[in-house]
């Protein structure tokens, strides 16, 4: 179950109240009268089973109680009482399965944000991949996966696009972008320097890799394992299954890729660098187009998705 915190102007309390005892999948009501200070109004505490929250949600957005006071949604971890069982069994639906916009949305928010943490995560995740390149290591380039945090623009590139909100999309893109330009320029930058301090083998051998080849040799399973790491991604997004999401992150060669790239660029090896980038590429399109189908076809099997806010 989710709680909603609202605080309502004064003037809407009765109707308010009203639907929020006649909506099937809400519990345990409470109203604290002229409890809120700014902005200024009633307080209202409920619970709400999570396939009820986007159309309770929806016509309090109606209401403009997020212009004059404020939606506050929060997770309950765990709930025992009779009224949320039966608020359960009235609601249409399966909570595992329901989506709740504003949670993700909220999330997308974060994730996309440009930070200078995010960039130094690229810089490192990348950094960690052409080491690992550069020592046909496996298990480097494992590590520099789970590192990265490009999935988090992703998937919001993939809601934007299912929400069709412009500037979301813009900010989700241009994070995205900016952190594989940034993790390219750090693997070059130390590729370069493991060259000037003779730690990096002075050739650049694609015969003597063996074992992180495919990095630059995108084929069509490349494709097939990017697709579905797509819908695995999106659900574990909307279900908080970080669990899986691991798993996708350790399935994609998006920040391998990226630190080929530098790392080819300070040998000199074009072709190299063509073929990272074809496999970023082939990833990028996997990934966002099983993300935006999953989430579409989720959206359609739960709850209608509410309208865009004014």
């Amino acid at each position: 179950m989710l709680q909603l915190r609202l605080i309502i102007p004064s003037d809407l309390l009765e109707e308010v109240l009203a639907r929020l005892r006649d909506a099937p999948g809400v519990a345990h009501l409470v109203h604290i009268p002229q409890a809120a200070t700014v902005p200024s109004g009633e307080l209202i505490l409920c619970d709400v089973v999570r396939e009820a929250v986007n159309e309770v949600v929806e016509w309090l957005q109606q209401l403009g109680i997020h212009h004059r006071g404020a939606i506050v949604v929060e997770a309950l971890e765990t709930v025992i009482s009779d009224a949320a069982a039966a608020a359960e069994d009235r609601a249409p639906g399966y909570g595992a399965d329901a989506l709740v916009w504003e949670e993700l949305e909220a999330r997308a928010r974060e994730e996309a944000m440009l930070t200078p943490s995010f960039l130094v995560f690229m810089a490192v995740a990348a950094t960690i991949a052409a080491a690992g390149i550069l020592l046909d290591s496996p298990i480097l380039i494992v590590g520099a996966m789970v590192v990265g945090p490009e999935y988090g623009p992703l998937a919001a590139i993939c809601l934007a696009v299912v929400r069709g909100r412009r500037r979301p999309l813009a900010r989700a893109a241009a994070t995205l972008a900016v952190g594989l330009v940034t993790g390219a320029v750090a693997s070059f930058v130390a590729t370069a320097a493991f060259r000037l301090t003779r730690i990096a083998p002075d050739g650049y051998e694609l015969g003597g890799r063996q074992l992180t080849a495919f990095i630059s040799k995108p084929d069509g399973m490349a494709a097939v394992v990017a697709v579905l790491a797509g819908v695995v991604g999106m659900l574990s997004l909307t279900q908080a299954r970080s669990a899986s999401l691991i798993g996708v992150l350790v399935s994609v060669t998006t920040i391998p890729a990226v630190g080929n790239m530098g790392a080819a660029t300070a040998y000199g090896e074009w072709a190299e660098v063509g073929g990272a980038a074809l496999q970023l590429t082939v990833n990028v399109a996997g990934l966002v187009l099983a993300g935006v189908v999953t989430l579409a076809v989720q959206a359609r099997m739960t709850a209608p998705s509410p309208p865009p806010r004014t």
